[in-house]
């Protein structure tokens, strides 16, 4: 009498289906705590899917913070650049403004 071979269990690349021989089937549970190991469902060893974002806001607030830097820090350079190149000529025009205000 012949035997016929096991049905084998053949799991998508990405491990998140399985294919029972006609169609394709979680191989996950809906919360994501169980999996089907081909035979019966045991503990996932995957964490629960986050749905907080949490990581998202974050990424963005440090994108904002970098960004603010980097402009206060930008415009303090030519701020600083200007003082040094032009010191001596607005420091001028204040003494000739101030020696025009004490003349009768």
């Amino acid at each position: 009498m012949p035997t016929t071979p096991a049905a084998r269990t053949f799991f998508s690349p990405d491990g998140f289906w399985w294919w029972d021989g006609s169609a394709w089937n979680p191989a996950l549970s809906e919360d994501r705590l169980w999996r089907w190991n081909g035979q019966a469902w045991e503990p996932s060893r995957l964490p629960p899917a986050s749905t907080s974002g949490a990581g998202a806001g974050a990424a963005v607030g440090v994108a904002v913070v970098f960004a603010f830097m980097a402009i206060l820090v930008l415009v303090s350079v030519v701020v600083i650049v200007v003082l040094f190149t032009m010191g001596g000529q607005i420091a001028n025009v204040f003494s000739n403004v101030a020696a025009a205000l004490n003349s009768p």
